[in-house]
């Protein structure tokens, strides 16, 4: 259930058409849709302003079917991560409906019920090509929950001017979401050119040493700049959420 669908019901409660035990008995119906692989939290976004997504790494097919299936039956954006390229072929051609974004291995859906509800533009940065995958799961995540984007890719410390050649972009943010591996240094660097928060991303893009994102996420915990918090290694679709909580205009409901 959305923010329209439970006003639609509080207005026929209001105006006679639905008496109050029957609105009861269907909002005890609508929290939680048992499946034989999952329960569907379908007040979600009733709570925190996001939709249920479906974490789809250790998830076999036919259970990405029963639980895709029965959420694009709801009036609400689908969201699946980390679908690989074969799954994702495999569930495509027994559900119709969703869209596959390869290299942000999302499968989507229902892109008819997103709502706009950003009071900005959220930018996503990154430091190398080779961090678009993570960068790119956060950017249609984040569009899938409603808020706009814009991207500014392969802007690393090692060549600083691509980044500073941004620096308007940066200063309109509302938020900024800042993906990095290796030594994990440009969310710092970002973090002094902009009054808006930034959210670093490390990913697990480098050599040895840098310990599959560790290096990045240590360097990131330990920065010097003010403004600047840290999300899990590769968790793009984390660093949506955050970045969608500060830019919203108002939780579902909340008082002004």
């Amino acid at each position: 259930m959305n923010e329209q669908q439970l006003s639609a019901l509080l207005h026929q409660v209001q105006n006679g058409s639905l008496s109050p035990e029957e609105a009861s008995a269907r909002l005890r119906r609508l929290p939680v849709e048992m499946l034989d692989s999952a329960q569907l939290d379908h007040h979600r976004f009733l709570r925190t302003g996001l939709p249920e997504a479906i974490f789809g790494e250790r998830k076999t097919a036919a259970q990405l079917i029963e639980i895709l299936t029965a959420m694009l039956r709801r009036q609400a954006p689908v969201i699946a991560t980390r679908i690989d390229p074969a799954k994702a072929e495999q569930v495509c051609a027994q559900v119709e409906g969703l869209g596959y974004h390869e290299t942000a291995r999302l499968l989507t859906g229902n892109a008819q019920y997103i709502q706009g509800k950003g009071r900005g533009i959220v930018v996503l940065v990154t430091a190398g090509t080779s961090d678009l995958p993570v960068a790119e799961e956060a950017r249609i995540c984040l569009e899938y929950f409603g808020h706009e984007t814009a991207t500014v890719y392969d802007a690393g410390v090692a060549g600083l001017h691509r980044i500073l050649a941004h620096c308007e972009l940066l200063q309109r943010a509302s938020v900024l979401i800042v993906a990095a591996g290796m030594e994990g240094a440009l969310p710092s660097v970002v973090a002094g050119l902009t009054p808006a928060p930034v959210i670093a991303l490390p990913t697990s893009v480098g050599y040895g040493a840098g310990a599959g994102g560790f290096a990045a996420l240590l360097g990131m915990l330990n920065s010097c700049a003010p403004g600047l918090a840290v999300v899990n290694i590769d968790n793009g679709f984390g660093a949506a959420c955050m970045a969608a909580a500060i830019n919203r205009k108002k939780l579902p409901f909340q008082c002004e």
